[in-house]
């Protein structure tokens, strides 16, 4: 196994020299999260314009062989949780298991094999006894939540206290396509977050950047507001919003025309999502 020290500026999928298992030190989940890669072909039906995956291509999760990932996981959580795993690999004060983390290299929920690779997690979760103790979490952009081999997966997540991350960078169409690389309606966005959050607890994710050294255009931050206040309003069991900047560079065309918002903007955007009711978990 690789052996380079992990860092919250260092999210290599290939850390462990495995297909599908990874481990980072993760500054949002607070410590060491396994990383699962279902998109080890780097393909993704968005192009968000910060992405750190190298060489994206527009498409879907390849096959997935279910037993190698098995393996794999087993053999990752086995020296996490009894090997020197912690104590050569990840810094003093972050050495402790948060969560699995099924994300990778492009939309997981593109595998065809979703539900059944939810269900190798859990079998796996329980022979470590980490049921109940640690969260599975999907980081998604929503996309595939109306087909039912995703919905099967949800539910399994659901059942064993599993946790949504659901992309929401921008609610208008002209940002949401600039940002994420995609033409999407705030409509189905809503719609997305609305299917997602009813089956699985979820929480919003939002990435904010300058682009051309510019802050976010006021109509923008006003319709992704609009977009919190209206989940709030028809009752959406969202809960709440994790908040986020630039922390480490896009491997995209795009990453000359994005950078960071400085703190100062930061908290206060963060104030204008808890003005509405939400509560906000800030990223810097």
């Amino acid at each position: 196994m690789n052996q380079t020290q992990l860092d919250t500026k260092n999210h290599d999928r290939d850390a462990s020299n495995m297909t599908y298992v990874y481990p980072v030190v993760s500054r949002r989940a607070g410590g060491v999260s396994i990383g699962v890669n279902l998109n080890p072909n780097n393909a993704c039906n968005w192009h968000c314009a910060y992405c750190q995956v190298p060489n994206l291509t527009r498409g879907v999760a390849p096959d997935i062989d279910l037993e190698l990932f098995r393996s794999e996981l087993t053999a990752m959580l086995n020296d996490v949780m009894h090997g020197s795993f912690m104590f050569e690999r990840v810094p003093m004060g972050c050495r402790q298991l948060c969560d699995i983390a099924i994300s990778g290299n492009g939309e997981p929920t593109s595998c065809k094999s979703f539900d059944k690779v939810v269900e190798v997690i859990i079998q796996v979760m329980d022979i470590f006894s980490l049921l109940g103790v640690i969260p599975i979490r999907l980081i998604s952009n929503g996309s595939y939540v109306k087909k039912a081999h995703v919905q099967r997966g949800l539910h399994f997540m659901a059942a064993n206290k599993g946790e949504v991350w659901v992309k929401v960078d921008a609610a208008g169409e002209d940002a949401i396509e600039r940002i994420n690389g995609v033409r999407l309606s705030s409509k189905r966005l809503f719609q997305q977050v609305e299917a997602t959050s009813n089956i699985c607890s979820s929480w919003i994710q939002t990435c904010m950047l300058a682009w051309h050294g510019k802050l976010p255009a006021e109509a923008d931050i006003e319709d992704y507001l609009n977009f919190l206040r209206k989940l709030k309003v028809e009752g959406v069991p969202v809960q709440g919003v994790l908040l986020y900047g630039l922390a480490r560079p896009s491997l995209q065309a795009e990453a000359d025309y994005i950078s960071a918002l400085d703190v100062a903007w930061m908290e206060s955007m963060r104030d204008k999502i808890e003005a509405i009711g939400f509560l906000v978990k800030l990223s810097l």
